[in-house]
């Protein structure tokens, strides 16, 4: 563990190096094809630098830091797009780090993770699989929550950023266009619908790409590609609902299922594919 976390400090000074160098680009390389020329060899190291950890909670963490996130605002950055990019310019401390939820709702699911580790010890007493798939899905989500609202008060102390909100109650959702649009993982997608998010079936294709990139820096594990069929599923299910939104139903208050049972039915399509 001790060589883990010598990794994982060593990858962290190499990402405020390499971050640095694309700080310094902006200032005397224009935006365009010259800009994104600079900033590709930094966007290949990104890739290659969560290889570099073998745990899953901290390779995991990192990869989607910095295999996806990091990489797609310096892929707008090149050309003058995204939070990297602002006229002035950002300071450099907001250069490398770049809605809220009450402590009692965070308490509250650092509490269930805790449950759900002690709940894996007698896995395998449970002899319905589904139900630990189950508890799998809300370990993501509790996991990717906690660590980005770790992320967001470190970076409100440190240089007086406040991020972007992260989640929106997932479990709440109502319908497959409010989970993926506005509740969850609202950094990824605020990001990728600047860069990829037109057509819909194209943004999905490269979800389903990235999640596998993610799950093989988690466990090295050859593709499957029952990643990309999850979000291919989903992007051709979101546009059916739209075109069906769109020819029986009108914007100004025309029939929709009650919360009370869209908000199952969309919670249970999520779980079972």
């Amino acid at each position: 563990m001790e060589g883990e976390i010598n990794n994982f400090i060593k990858l962290w000074f190499s990402v405020l190096v390499c971050l640095s160098y694309c700080y310094a680009i902006s200032k005397i390389v224009s935006k365009g094809p010259s800009r994104l020329l600079c900033a590709l060899p930094i966007v290949c190291i990104f890739l290659f630098l969560p290889l570099s950890l073998h745990t899953i909670h901290l390779g995991g963490t990192a990869a989607f830091f910095i295999a996806w996130l990091a990489n797609f605002k310096l892929l707008l950055f090149a050309f003058g797009k995204g939070p990297l990019c602002s006229n002035p310019s950002i300071s450099l401390g907001h250069f490398t780090k770049e809605g809220h939820i009450s402590l009692l709702n965070y308490a509250i699911k650092c509490i269930l993770m805790v449950i759900m580790f002690r709940v894996y010890d007698y896995g395998d007493q449970i002899h319905h699989p589904k139900l630990i798939l189950i508890l799998c899905c809300f370990h993501i989500y509790f996991s990717l929550e906690i660590i980005l609202a770790i992320v967001a008060v470190l970076a409100q102390a440190l240089v007086g950023l406040e991020l972007e909100p992260q989640f929106n109650e997932p479990y709440l959702s109502t319908s497959l266009q409010d989970f993926w649009g506005r509740r969850w993982n609202l950094m990824v997608t605020n990001i990728l619908r600047d860069a990829v998010y037109n057509p819909t079936h194209r943004s999905m294709t490269l979800l389903g790409l990235m999640h596998e990139l993610i799950f093989y820096y988690m466990g090295r594990l050859r593709p499957t590609w029952e990643i990309m069929c999850f979000f291919l599923l989903h992007g051709f299910c979101l546009v059916v609902k739209i075109v069906l939104k769109k020819s029986f139903f009108t914007t100004g208050g025309g029939w929709r299922l009650p919360c009370l049972i869209s908000g199952p039915l969309t919670l249970g399509f999520m779980i079972n594919t």
